[in-house]
């Protein structure tokens, strides 16, 4: 895939209150449901500010792990370290899988073709889409499963939540909190906290994967931007905390949805032809 990618279009330049808000607006939508957003970021990046394909995905990543970072504290607030503790072997079950996807994921995105990788995008925002609709209107149960059978159900998961996270560039939130509410019949308030634990380390081995890639220029270039769009993010996120139950979910959720459909439309067909 081509490196020239990395220039951020002059439209976005000097756009920060556009910017800010995009921030906010994602961090807010994100928060109303208890996740980081990334999943409506990215497309904005696209079709918004004019990202090519693979940048906008470093650019998530980047953001999604700094929004992660700053989320972490919150967390072990609310679900102390020793409840963690309780679980450590979930968080380790599942990074087995999660770490070598999260390198094999981004090692696929940075050798696609550009058209592919709009494809491939768009199909995974189709696939969040669903899960967010059967995470958010489903009563999860737990799966009994024979340690064995549980042990590698949970590498599996891991590796295709590694996969996701890294070709997206988001945290893998809204995968991995069902995953370990079925899995492991972890309550989902810790299940929440433990996905912190699984997708931070899981980040920064995709992160490492695209560091090695020319496109990894993209954040240099556009680290005022990168910047204003977090603070915006994080801003958001607070200011869901006030609106929390505001919308019911069987509004917001559908909403939520239908958003991440229309985006993947978008997004299959923003595809350049020979890219």
């Amino acid at each position: 895939m081509s490196t020239n990618e990395a220039a951020l279009p002059s439209r976005a330049a000097g756009s920060a209150p556009l910017v800010f808000s995009t921030g906010a607006a994602v961090g807010l939508l994100g928060g109303m449901i208890g996740l980081g957003g990334a999943e409506f970021r990215l497309p904005l990046l696209i079709g918004l500010f004019g990202f090519a394909a693979l940048s906008a995905v470093i650019v998530n990543k980047a953001m999604s792990l700094i929004v992660v970072l700053t989320a972490l504290p919150a967390r072990l607030a609310a679900v102390s370290l020793a409840e963690l503790g309780a679980h450590w072997t979930v968080a380790v079950n599942l990074l087995a899988g999660s770490l070598v996807g999260a390198w094999a994921g981004a090692a696929w995105a940075v050798r696609m073709r550009t058209a592919t990788l709009y494809k491939v995008l768009a199909a995974l925002m189709v696939g969040m889409a669903g899960a967010l609709v059967l995470t958010h209107t489903t009563a999860l149960g737990s799966m009994v499963l024979p340690a064995p059978v549980q042990v590698v159900t949970g590498v599996a998961a891991g590796f295709g939540i590694g996969v996701v996270a890294a070709i997206m560039g988001v945290a893998g939130g809204e995968l991995l909190i069902p995953a370990i509410v079925l899995l492991y019949a972890v309550d989902i308030k810790t299940a929440g906290s433990l996905s912190l634990l699984v997708s931070l380390p899981t980040m920064l081995v995709a992160f490492t994967r695209y560091s090695r890639d020319g496109s990894f220029a993209v954040l240099g270039t556009n680290l005022r931007f990168i910047a204003v769009m977090v603070v915006g993010s994080v801003v958001g996120a607070l200011l869901s905390g006030l609106l929390l139950g505001a919308i019911p979910d069987l509004i917001l959720i559908p909403i939520l949805a239908a958003i991440l459909l229309i985006s993947a439309i978008k997004l299959a067909r923003h595809a350049p032809a020979g890219g």
